[in-house]
């Protein structure tokens, strides 16, 4: 199954590099690019792509406040994003998830990471990569947010087990082994976690796990 990329990107050359990347890739067409955030917007409506890769600052409309439209709606409900930033100086990052994007990697990744970034996103499951990523989310969630609605006190114990390890990263195999349970089991919690919270995916689910303490920077 072909995944169809939206390219959003102020940067030509940058948008261009993406393009001849993605375009590379046998599972993957390039259905459109933007040079702003409305652009994307519109390309995103008009194209139906799979997946936008988003740049955060971007003239007209930026890469936050775009991923916040294309969340919200119902029409391009199938639509995910994928965020890039720039570390350390990106710091709305946060807000791009908070908004409703499934993950993000900073710009200087390598380009067979940017293609698997892609295809996880597109598959469903967040990308909140380790390392410089994911101290980015330690350092951010902590600052003072609105509380959240439908938060952790809703699950059980079991739940808020797998909640906290799908906080840390691990995925759906990973949190089978550590609680020793079958990889079905452990998906059907994290479904049903989703459900309870109203999350969208994965990535929503590590933003209620560190803004309602059950995860806190630096522990478990």
């Amino acid at each position: 199954m072909t995944i169809r990329v939206l390219l959003a990107d102020d940067q030509n050359l940058v948008r261009a590099a993406f393009a001849l990347l993605v375009a590379s890739a046998p599972d993957m067409e390039v259905v459109g690019e933007a040079g702003t955030g409305r652009q994307a917007l519109e390309l995103a409506r008009r194209e139906r792509a799979d997946l936008v890769v988003m740049d955060v600052r971007m003239p007209d409309l930026d890469g936050i406040e775009a991923t916040r439209l294309i969340a919200a709606d119902d029409d391009l409900a199938g639509v995910k994003v994928l965020v890039l930033t720039t570390y350390d100086t990106d710091e709305n990052i946060v807000e791009a998830l908070r908004a409703g994007a499934s993950g993000f990697l900073v710009k200087d990744t390598r380009p067979a990471e940017l293609l698997d970034a892609i295809r996880t996103v597109a598959a469903g499951d967040a990308l909140l990569s380790p390392g410089p990523t994911a101290r980015l989310i330690e350092r951010f969630l902590r600052s003072p947010a609105a509380p959240v609605a439908g938060g952790p006190d809703c699950l059980s114990d079991r739940e808020r087990e797998v909640l906290a390890l799908v906080a840390r990263g691990l995925n759906n195999m990973e949190i089978a082994e550590s609680l020793g349970l079958s990889p079905l089991t452990a998906k059907t919690h994290v479904s049903r976690i989703m459900g309870k919270l109203g999350a969208r995916d994965r990535a929503q689910l590590v933003i209620v796990a560190y803004e309602s303490g059950l995860v806190t920077p630096g522990g478990g």
